[in-house]
């Protein structure tokens, strides 16, 4: 089953249903009205994102998580030492996972909330998740740069078009933070490609680089890497972006597109580069600490909803970058498992942003309170995120913080010290939130004729807290797939 077709098919699934949509689009152009071409533009589009989910599934079905490496390697040959090159390994297959389940669910997010170039967006959507899929599939340097890059443009187009009032604003500053980083990667992976005489992955991780290159190459990674985690203090496009894209939007810059900067420390800085990497650990435990409490405090004084929550996110992956370097097992198991969990929670707490946004029209904490009155499904979904987000026991959210301060504390107590307190934060600021909005008597008229979720939102917000309850109470079904990952990484850098 390891066959060429198997994971391409995956990934550009998406893509070719974007084409069809056009297509289709250009050949009925008159044909029928702007609303109802969106309208099934829609509709085709959750097709083909609920199809690609489904060949995740058929895809991890032939993965077999005992192995360590890469499988269901596809290989053809491009252009002197870049070749086309797919492949993935527990990391990746779960963060693949992650991508085709969050899309369907934006699309449907999005159902009533888009009014305007409907077509337009679901191609935009679909584009981004062939991009995304790509990311975490390719196993050339060259095709993973093409991909990582090329998805900046759909999210710039989705939060430009389609976000707030500021969106033009957000959406190049979004842009050019991202693009900026990436040149630094660009320079690194020519210099790469060129001394170990291949852009291939594999032979990349064995090819002993100099302590100069290395610290060189690191440097350059991380510029990219940091940005798009984001780490502080690179982190503040993301607050603008979060509250001028669109809910959706958010949804997939959270859940998905914060994981590439994980995901790039993992994939290239420690295996490829480790002595650069012990170089540069008690520097990345400073930033990962300041990421940590700086933003839970930001986030405490925030009165927007949406930027709250991308506060939120900036603290909760400082515990991703703490477990990365950590370089242990608990630590790194840890990190992989904090981006799933964030994933989810974050996704979900961006669509509930979104429940009452579209009811409301304001994000405004103050324009809230006493909704349990007349939203009590969503107050009790919105309870069980917000103590996700908190870490309570049998949530997805503590089993990952609490495995990232445990591989911290193993490297330095301090570090473990200073991430604890972002803990205590997180429960300050989200609790907060949550009394203000939920809590209360309803002061403020226009909540009066508040209705609770709908079968629509439901599909979307069930299956996340699903999610987030058996990751939390069997944690050992992710373990189970990146514990090879974890030890082949870990190997690498000790210079197995």
């Amino acid at each position: 089953m390891g066959g060429f077709w198997i994971l391409s098919t995956m990934t550009f699934l998406p893509l070719l249903g974007a084409l069809l949509i056009v297509i289709v689009r250009t050949a009925t152009a008159g044909q029928a009205s702007e609303d109802d071409q969106g309208r099934k533009a829609m509709a085709a589009a959750l097709i083909v994102s609920g199809a690609t989910f489904i060949a995740s599934l058929w895809v991890f079905a032939n993965f077999d998580t005992s192995r360590a490496g890469y499988q269901l390697v596809e290989e053809a040959q491009w252009y002197g030492t870049i070749t086309y090159k797919m492949g993935v390994d527990g990391m990746s297959m779960l963060l693949i996972l992650l991508t085709t389940f969050l899309t369907p669910l934006c699309i449907i997010a999005s159902w009533t909330s888009i009014k305007e170039r409907v077509t337009e967006y679901a191609v935009a959507f679909l584009v981004l998740e062939t991009l995304m899929i790509g990311v975490f599939c390719a196993m050339d340097l060259v095709l993973f740069y093409i991909f990582f890059e090329a998805g900046l443009i759909p999210m710039f187009i989705i939060i430009g078009v389609w976000g707030g009032v500021d969106r033009i604003y957000a959406a190049f500053k979004f842009f050019l933070y991202t693009l900026l980083g990436s040149l630094f990667m660009l320079a690194a992976v020519v210099y790469m490609s060129i001394v170990a005489g291949s852009s291939d992955f594999e032979v990349l991780e064995q090819y002993a680089f100099t302590p100069t290159a290395q610290t060189w190459l690191w440097l350059a990674f991380a510029a990219s890497f940091a940005v798009k985690l984001p780490m502080w203090p690179v982190h503040t496009w993301l607050p603008d972006a979060h509250v001028q894209a669109p809910t959706a939007g958010s949804v997939i810059l959270a859940g998905i597109l914060l994981k590439m900067g994980g995901y790039g420390f993992l994939r290239f800085s420690l295996p490829m580069f480790p002595d650069a990497s012990q170089l540069f650990q008690p520097a990345m435990f400073v930033l990962a600490v300041i990421a940590i409490v700086y933003a839970s405090l930001v986030a405490f004084r925030q009165t927007d909803m949406k930027k709250l929550i991308a506060y939120s996110s900036v603290a909760h992956m400082g515990f991703v970058t703490l477990g990365i370097f950590s370089f242990t097992e608990a630590g790194v198991q840890g990190a992989i498992f904090q981006m799933l969990s964030h994933g989810l929670i974050s996704a979900a707490l961006f669509l509930i942003v979104g429940v009452v946004y579209d009811r409301m029209h304001t994000r405004e904490i103050a324009a809230y309170g006493g909704l349990v009155v007349k939203m009590p499904i969503f107050a009790a979904l919105f309870m069980m995120f917000t103590m996700a987000n908190v870490g309570l026991p049998g949530t997805s959210g503590f089993v990952g913080e609490i495995l990232t301060m445990v591989g911290a504390f193993q490297a330095s107590t301090w570090a473990a010290a200073g991430a604890a307190l972002g803990v205590i934060f997180s429960a300050v600021y989200m609790l907060r939130l949550y009394r203000e909005t939920v809590f209360g008597e309803i002061t403020n008229p226009k909540l009066e004729t508040m209705t609770d979720v709908s079968a629509r939102e439901m599909s979307t917000l069930i299956p996340l807290a699903i999610g987030v309850i058996l990751l939390g109470i069997a944690p050992w079904l992710i373990f189970d797939i990146t514990e090879s990952t974890t030890t082949r990484i870990l190997t690498l850098m000790a210079g197995g």
